[in-house]
């Protein structure tokens, strides 16, 4: 099976290659229909540090002041392909200056000098695709003082691209990649001249996509929300060209856009970022209030479930939860673990995270990442919720599926006046040891304040069977397990109380309390916060709560509430320190 999947992805890499040289003789684009007008957003300090010879991309810094980029060496695939898919341009637009532009204008040239006849690592629908949208986006920036002969260049390649998407954009693999494809052509096919005609059979394909990939809660297979995040951002910018130029988009595309906002809204915690699971970050800084303005939809946050996600908001505090069983089959490629994690956020503050995505640091992160013990919930000793699986290829790269995870998830989701509550129950352990795992949470209506109970539990007596024998296996000595609370880095913890206790500080001054109550360890334990955009993990600390299930059931009781001299509202104005290298 692996021999046929890596001849398989072998026969994906020759077909776009042989499809990018035919291209190359096909007739260019001569110029622009359209001013184009630049949407996306880039970093200003990134790109005074590329501008400096610091190049960090997927995890790696390299350093070479006065190279080409091109010459770099490339320390990893994931590297190399953020190369070739040009977001950088987005940041050296950001700074904008001569030096800026020159570096901007050299470094493209030599890319099409190098790899336009077809070669190179960003041949694919994907990287083409989000490639083209930069070139068209800063072309202003890039066509100011460029010499004639470059600007022809320019406009043959990117000719050149429109015509490989057109022809490769349904062997990208479903989702985000073909999204990108998908927008990158219809985008070019509108801006530039002599690309007229594949412009309708690019919306109407899109507009499948749009119909078949967004569900109706406004989510994606994967339940990636930072994902969800970048196909709406390409939705709305599709739409956008489309007006623009005097089209209206489908009425799938349109109907898409207005259910993914309201399922962000519900994503998206109190300081603005994106909660953080299956493989998603928290988002570029501003992308996600960017995005939801440009598309002019004003829908409130979802009742009830969001891409199955339940969300609690009371106050100046947010609590998201991953309720639903996770991803399946090719969709669970980056999917983790973390039936039943929680992260909460006070004001600006993120106090509860999960560890996060540890892909941009090799293998044996992202695999730690995605295991039950990196989110904050409730893990059995030596097991997870879902297992990795036997590795399969997808998107012509080789990934470990999820198996074996979460199926029936029951929920419960109310609000009272007293509380917002949220109840629920899942079998990722049932097969394994016949317990289902059982989360209820309350936050109080000011929002100062987090109820907690966590049970294991057999439910029938086929569960209590296999129960028994999961104790045999460990001579009655019991079921170990351990619920975790991993804290963001920025937050001051210490054990108080005797032991009985932790506290929480916050940088705005807010004091959190965690408590336990029952007979169970508690304990102060190091973690990691993996982070996009940084060479290494940051490390931090998690809150551990011990115990073994010696019988049927076994329950644990927790709060987490302010001190009582935090004040409701906290003037929260302390800057974050920016630290692009560590």
């Amino acid at each position: 099976m692996a021999r046929s999947e890596t001849l398989s992805s072998k026969l994906v890499q020759l077909a776009n290659r042989l499809q990018a040289r035919r291209a190359s003789r096909s007739r260019p684009a001569t110029g622009f229909v359209s001013q184009p007008e630049p949407r996306t957003l880039g970093s200003f300090a990134k790109g005074r540090q590329l501008c400096a010879g610091n190049f960090l991309f997927a995890g790696h810094l390299v350093e070479a002041r006065d190279t080409l980029i091109w010459d770099l060496e490339m320390p990893s695939k994931g590297f190399e392909e953020q190369l070739h898919g040009f977001t950088w341009l987005d940041d050296l637009a950001a700074v904008g200056d001569l030096n800026a532009r020159k570096n901007s204008q050299a470094w493209l040239i030599a890319w099409i000098e190098r790899y336009g006849d077809g070669k190179g690592a960003g041949w694919t629908p994907d990287l083409t695709g989000r490639r083209i949208i930069r070139w068209i986006n800063h072309a202003l920036f890039l066509l100011n003082s460029m010499p004639s002969d470059q600007t022809d260049q320019l406009f043959s390649c990117m000719g050149q691209q429109v015509i490989f998407l057109s022809k490769r954009w349904k062997a990208a693999a479903p989702g985000l990649p073909r999204f990108e494809a998908l927008t990158g052509l219809v985008y070019a096919g509108l801006a530039l001249s002599g690309m007229d005609h594949l412009v309708k059979p690019a919306v109407e394909a899109l507009a499948k996509e749009c119909a078949a990939q967004i569900d109706v809660q406004g989510g994606i297979p994967t339940r990636n929300p930072e994902e969800l995040l970048e196909v709406f951002t390409l939705l709305t910018w599709a739409a956008a060209a489309l007006t623009e130029a005097g089209r209206l988009a489908p009425a799938e595309h349109i109907a898409a856009i207005e259910r993914i906002a309201p399922t962000l809204r519900s994503l998206r915690h109190s300081d603005g970022g994106l909660a953080r699971f299956h493989g998603g970050g928290r988002g570029m800084e501003g992308r996600l209030d960017h995005a939801l303005a440009s598309s002019g939809v004003r829908a409130k946050a979802r009742n009830g479930l969001a891409m199955g996600y339940a969300r609690l908001q009371a106050g100046r505090t947010s609590v998201v939860i991953d309720a639903s069983a996770p991803p399946q089959g090719e969709f669970s490629a980056n999917a983790h673990a973390s039936t039943f994690a929680m992260e909460l956020t006070s004001g600006r503050r993120p106090l509860i995270v999960n560890c996060g995505c540890g892909q941009c640091f090799g293998d044996d992160w992202q695999r730690a990442g995605r295991a039950t013990p990196s989110h904050s919930t409730l893990g059995l000793d030596g097991y997870s919720s879902a297992r990795l699986g036997a590795p399969g290829f997808v998107g012509g790269q080789r990934r470990e599926l999820l198996t074996q995870g979460a199926k029936d998830v029951l929920l419960e989701n109310a609000s009272g006046l007293e509380a917002i509550h949220f109840h629920g129950g899942h079998d990722g352990y049932r097969n394994s040891h016949g317990l289902t795992h059982v989360r209820q949470l309350d936050l109080s209506q000011d929002g100062r304040a987090l109820i907690g109970e966590d049970t294991v539990t057999t439910i029938t007596d086929k569960d209590k069977q296999c129960f028994d024998a999961a104790m045999d296996l460990v001579q009655l000595q019991g079921i170990g397990f351990h619920l975790r609370f991993h804290l963001h880095p920025e937050v001051d913890a210490t054990l108080d109380m005797g032991g009985n206790a932790v506290s929480l500080a916050l940088r705005s001054g807010e004091i959190w309390v965690f408590r336990q109550t029952g007979s169970h360890g508690i304990s102060l334990e190091p973690s990691v916060y993996l982070e996009k955009g940084r060479i290494k993990p940051r490390a931090t600390k998690q809150i551990v709560l011990s115990g073994r299930v010696m019988g049927y059931a076994a329950r644990i009781s927790w709060t987490l509430a302010k001190a009582q001299d935090t004040p409701t509202g906290v003037r929260d104005l302390q800057r974050d320190e920016a630290d692009f290298d560590t």
